[in-house]
C-alpha cells in the first residue's frame, strides 16, 4: 500500500543529487563580474615560458650568462696590469731571440799560441812581402831574450824575423805575458847583439790582428828596412 506521506505521484522521478551540486561547482570556478581575476583553469592559449620574449613574459627562461674571458698575459702587461699567479706570458718573437744571440768569437779571442801561429804569422809575412822583402824567414819560439843585460831573465814567447838584404837584418817581438793584450817588447839588430828593449804598442787599449801587423810593419819601416830604404 502506498505511503500516504509521499507527495510524488506515480510516474514522477526524484531529482538527482548531481543536478543539485552542478550549479555550485560552476559558480566556484566562474570568474567574478566585479573585477578581472586569474583563474586556475588551464587554457590552451598560455604562452610557452621558454619561447616567449623575456621582456613580455616574466615567466620566460633567461639565457645563461656567458663566462668572463680573461685577458692574455701579454695584453695585461701592455696595459700595466700584473698577470695572475701562474699565468704564462707569451714567448718573445724569434727576432728578439736572434738579437740576443752571442756574438761570434773573434780571432783575437783564440788561445795565444794558436792565434800567433794560425793568424798573426801568415798576415805578417804577407804584409812584409808587400813592402818588397822576398826572403823573410820568421819563427815563433819560447826562449831567452837575445839582449845585453837580460841573460838572467826568464824565457818568453817571441817572434823572430830575419832576411839577408843589405847584410843580416833581424827583429824580435816579445810577449812576456803570453797575451797579445799584455806587455810587448821589440828589438832589432844588423849582425850584432841588440842592446835595447823597446816597448811596443803600449798606448793602445785593445790589440787586434790588423793593429799588431800594422804596428810591426811601421816600426820596421821606421828602421828604414823596408821598401826603397
Amino acid at each position: 500500500m502506498a505511503d500516504p506521506t509521499n507527495h510524488n505521484q506515480a510516474g514522477e522521478v526524484a531529482p538527482s543529487t548531481v543536478d543539485k551540486q552542478a550549479p555550485s561547482v560552476a559558480e566556484e570556478h566562474a570568474p567574478s563580474t566585479d573585477s578581472p581575476e586569474a583563474t586556475d583553469i588551464p587554457t590552451a592559449n598560455a604562452p610557452d615560458p621558454k619561447a616567449a620574449n623575456p621582456e613580455d613574459n616574466p615567466n620566460a627562461a633567461k639565457p645563461a650568462a656567458s663566462p668572463k674571458r680573461e685577458k692574455p698575459a701579454a695584453a695585461k702587461a701592455a696595459k700595466g696590469e700584473k698577470p695572475a699567479a701562474g699565468e704564462a706570458t707569451e714567448e718573445k718573437p724569434a727576432a728578439a731571440k736572434a738579437a740576443k744571440k752571442e756574438k761570434a768569437p773573434s780571432v783575437e779571442d783564440k788561445p795565444f799560441v794558436e792565434f800567433i801561429e794560425q793568424d798573426y804569422l801568415p798576415a805578417l809575412q804577407k804584409a812584409i812581402a808587400q813592402k818588397g822583402v822576398q826572403d823573410l824567414q820568421v819563427s815563433f819560439a819560447k826562449q831567452k831574450m837575445p839582449i845585453t843585460g837580460f841573460e838572467s831573465a826568464e824565457e818568453c814567447w817571441q817572434i823572430i824575423g830575419s832576411w839577408s838584404e843589405i847584410g843580416k837584418r833581424q827583429f824580435n817581438l816579445y810577449f812576456p805575458d803570453e797575451d797579445i793584450q799584455g806587455k810587448k817588447g821589440f828589438s832589432c839588430n844588423e849582425g850584432k847583439k841588440p842592446s835595447t828593449l823597446e816597448s811596443f804598442l803600449i798606448d793602445e787599449r785593445k790589440i787586434t790582428l790588423d793593429l799588431l801587423v800594422y804596428g810591426l810593419v811601421q816600426r820596421l819601416d821606421g828602421q828604414k828596412w823596408l821598401g826603397r830604404n
